[in-house]
């Protein structure tokens, strides 16, 4: 069945959310870390020696508007945070790390991620875009991997296994704040909590409908001429529900939908990073 690994994954990573308690034995090194510098939230993932999850810090801050960092100092304290307070949980210190951001802002933004990753304190080695980083965690050859975000739509269409094309626009969670603050008159904040209640949702879907749709025609357009067989979706906006049934209707191809899409990303950012340091020390990835 599609995605029942990644899923099983998702699951093990969603347990150490905030755990002070960590496995026996895995207090000692090596550590891979990804930290996810987004719009909504800030999350820090800690994989093992073997890939597993061993910690995740997760904290609103809104420090990135539209994909590109607005916040600096806010940013640079919110990582330090995460970091000092899962190295206080292991007894260790947290060295190397990797970050992602949306495709095409690899040049700019990227180098402000790097900079704030540096300034709390870790080496960086390297920088992905986040749908390339999520596909480490679907563990998919083939098909569209589409990161909703809460400013972007990241997409990454990959190929026997390699990413043969990124692009990003300006529309996520964000735009669904802004809609269903004007529509009932009150303020973003109070419509981002309106959003994320999974109660209140069927009686906003037709509020944001309509940003659904222009999420669908963003990907739409990157997929015509492209031979795309199925579309998989991560990011928190993501499990807003209804929105990957209107992603399947309006694509015309199958649509999968991880559990707990926020999730997806920042995990395969620490998937990267392993990768990254096995293949800079030498070791089989």
């Amino acid at each position: 069945m599609a995605l029942t690994k990644a899923n099983q994954r998702i699951a093990q990573l969603a347990e150490r959310i905030g755990a002070e308690k960590f496995p026996e034995g895995k207090r000692k090194g090596p550590h891979y870390v990804g930290v996810d510098i987004g719009t909504a939230n800030v999350v820090t993932v800690v994989l093992d020696e073997a890939g597993a999850p061993l910690a995740c810090q997760i904290d609103a801050g809104k420090v990135v508007r539209e994909g590109m960092v607005v916040d600096y100092f806010r940013a640079v304290k919110l990582v330090e945070m995460q970091k000092q307070r899962i190295e206080e949980q292991l007894g260790t210190t947290l060295r190397r790390v990797a970050s992602a951001v949306p495709p095409g802002t690899e040049e700019g933004n990227g180098k402000v991620t790097r900079n704030i990753l540096e300034a709390a304190g870790y080496e960086v080695l390297g920088i992905i875009d986040e749908p390339t980083a999520a596909s480490l965690v679907l563990d998919i050859e083939e098909g569209a991997v589409v990161d909703v975000g809460g400013g972007t739509t990241g997409i990454s269409i990959l190929k026997n296994g390699a990413v043969t094309f990124t692009a990003d626009e300006a529309t996520g969670g964000f735009h669904f704040d802004l809609v269903i603050a004007g529509a009932l008159g009150i303020s973003t904040e109070e419509a981002e909590a309106m959003k994320r209640d999974v109660a209140q949702q069927k009686r906003l879907y037709p509020v944001v409908e309509p940003v659904m749709e222009k999420v669908a025609a963003i990907t739409r357009k990157y997929l015509q001429g492209r031979q795309v067989g199925a579309v998989y979706l991560v990011g928190g906006t993501c499990a807003f529900a209804g929105f990957s049934d209107l992603m399947q209707r309006q694509l015309g191809v199958p649509v999968f939908l991880p559990d707990m899409p926020l999730l997806v990303t920042p995990m395969g950012i620490a998937a990267a990073c392993r990768n990254m340091a096995m293949e800079h020390d030498g070791k089989k990835v």
